[in-house]
């Protein structure tokens, strides 16, 4: 999903989606499974070999369960939070509740890696039809700021296009008590969502906890406690269940094998340079170099620029083609997608200098039918010139360890 996230609430022209590469970050987006410009595919591209992926193996010691080699002492324990999986035909979702206010307030949220801040629907917004807002009202602690935003965003919570700004956002800043995992902390700069368009209003949860690479908000307040600065994520397809996201801590019985780290170097996005992609066991000139990979838990498919993504889908089938009605989209005839081979390797390199592969099986492929053309299946890989960007097609079969105070990310493949 990936909303924008405000850390600083700046004016309209510099406010930023915390998961846009530097090129695009003036513009306000959503990250979501469709973006924008699309030409067609090239059948024609040079393809070789590559070799035989790398299992995801750590060449260095295990790490142990809840425990992080981070910069502080732990004072407080882990904080384990049950998700919940927004399913419609795909995985979109994976979302959680916290508490807000004095009494608490259970409020659900995404846990977006591609944001930076906290933000809900209330009462007053008028606009959003989700079940269990908020109500300052009921809060003896909130307090409302006064500095009001409008946001349009570019892509949407699922997998279908944004066309005529339907996605847009009022908000207002304010601080109440966050209280997560039975830890309550005070005077929490936060969002409260005051007016929004129908668009969001599928949504099965609230708003999103920002949880970009620079802690901010309450999971900063949790480390200013002691929690160790890291969380991670098992995130699980619909038919496993059991999803958690584990706050200051990693548990190895959701894994199997060892962590495979590497460095990450966003600056609010989590941020892992790629050596090269792969799809079926080949490449090409345009997907054998390097690239900077954004690693978003709000986002369900993948986006690469046009020339990527048609270099891409030029080594899986050339009945993939764009799809008109959805600009940034593809698809193919849904009876022709089948069991179609469509395994895709993205290449990095760990801490230790070894070479990884993160795998999305061909099972990803198909998203599921458009609905103006329910013959015609959308595909996984979505156009978005300036932006490479991965999301829960690759963080469902892996799990990831999201590690602020070290500035990397560790993988090892999901225990299910």
């Amino acid at each position: 999903m990936g909303r924008c996230g405000l850390s600083s609430f700046p004016p309209a022209s510099q406010v930023v989606c915390a998961s846009l590469s530097a090129s695009v970050l003036q513009s306000h987006k959503m990250r979501s499974a469709l973006s924008l410009g699309v030409l067609a595919i090239s059948a024609s591209s040079v393809v070789y070999a590559t070799p035989k992926p790398v299992p995801v193996q750590l060449q260095a010691r295990k790490t142990e369960k809840g425990h992080i080699s981070g910069i502080r002492r732990r004072a407080l324990d882990a904080i384990g939070v049950p998700l919940d999986d927004f399913f419609l035909g795909t995985d979109l979702q994976w979302f959680g509740n916290i508490s807000v206010g004095t009494p608490p307030q259970s409020v659900s949220v995404v846990f977006d890696t591609g944001s930076q801040t906290l933000e809900f629907a209330e009462t007053g917004c008028k606009s959003c039809t989700q079940s269990g807002k908020f109500d300052p009202s009921k809060s003896s602690t909130f307090i409302r700021g006064t500095r009001k935003e409008t946001l349009p965003f570019a892509t949407g919570v699922g997998v279908d296009p944004v066309v005529n700004d339907d996605y847009v956002l009022t908000i207002q800043s304010a601080t109440d008590s966050v209280t997560v995992g039975g830890i309550t902390l005070k005077k929490v700069s936060l969002f409260t969502i005051i007016d929004q368009t129908a668009a969001f209003n599928v949504d099965p949860f609230l708003g999103i906890q920002g949880m970009g690479s620079q802690a901010e908000g309450f999971f900063a307040a949790l480390i200013n406690n002691g929690l160790d600065a890291l969380f991670s994520m098992f995130l699980t397809p619909h038919t496993v269940g059991n999803a958690e996201l584990l706050i200051g801590g990693i548990d190895n019985s959701k894994f199997t094998g060892d962590l495979v780290y590497a460095d990450q170097s966003g600056n609010g996005d989590w941020v892992v340079s790629s050596t090269s992609i792969s799809v079926n066991g080949k490449t090409t000139k345009v997907l054998d170099q390097a690239r900077d990979i954004i690693f978003d838990s709000g986002t369900s498919n993948i986006l690469f620029s046009t020339q990527t993504a048609e270099a891409m889908y030029a080594l899986i089938s050339s009945d993939i083609a764009p799809f008109n009605d959805e600009p940034g989209a593809y698809g193919l005839p849904c009876d022709k997608i089948g069991d179609l081979p469509a395994v895709i390797d993205i290449s990095f390199t760990s801490q230790d200098g070894e070479p990884f592969n993160l795998t999305i099986p061909s099972t990803e492929l198909n998203v599921g039918p458009f609905k103006s053309d329910p013959s015609t299946c959308q595909t996984l890989i979505n156009a978005f010139d300036g932006l490479d960007l991965v999301g829960g097609s690759v963080l469902k079969h892996y799990y990831s360890v999201w590690d602020v105070g070290n500035q990397r990310m560790g993988f090892a493949p999901n225990g299910f």
